[in-house]
């Protein structure tokens, strides 16, 4: 009469151990997998990220030389004369400004 629960008692142990085995590789698998795509998501987000830096570096390299290009060829255009009728015009609406902003100002209480 002991041999069956003595049998049933290994039989038990031998499930356990092979269901902890089981469970253990099901485990392994699932955090290699899920570190698998962690470094995998987080290098995407880094080519993403070079890709937008770089795509603004270029649009910002753009903007310069066409601002550069446009600055360069207007005042190119312009003579020397009328160059310093427009520097004269523009002293001249500053010192407007200027004054009647102090006028406002004075006036305030």
């Amino acid at each position: 009469m002991s041999k069956p629960p003595v049998h049933a008692f290994f039989v038990g142990r031998a499930l356990a151990e092979a269901l902890y085995e089981q469970l253990e590789s099901a485990a392994t698998n699932a955090f290699s997998e899920l570190g698998k795509f962690d470094a995998e998501q987080r290098e995407r987000l880094r080519q993403f990220t070079d890709r937008v830096v770089e795509r603004a570096n270029r649009a910002a390299d753009e903007a310069m030389q066409t601002r550069t290009g446009t600055a360069t060829s207007t005042i190119q255009d312009i003579h020397p004369a009328e160059l310093q009728a427009t520097i004269d015009e523009l002293r001249a609406e500053v010192a407007l400004v200027r004054s009647e902003l102090q006028r406002y100002r004075s006036s305030l209480p």
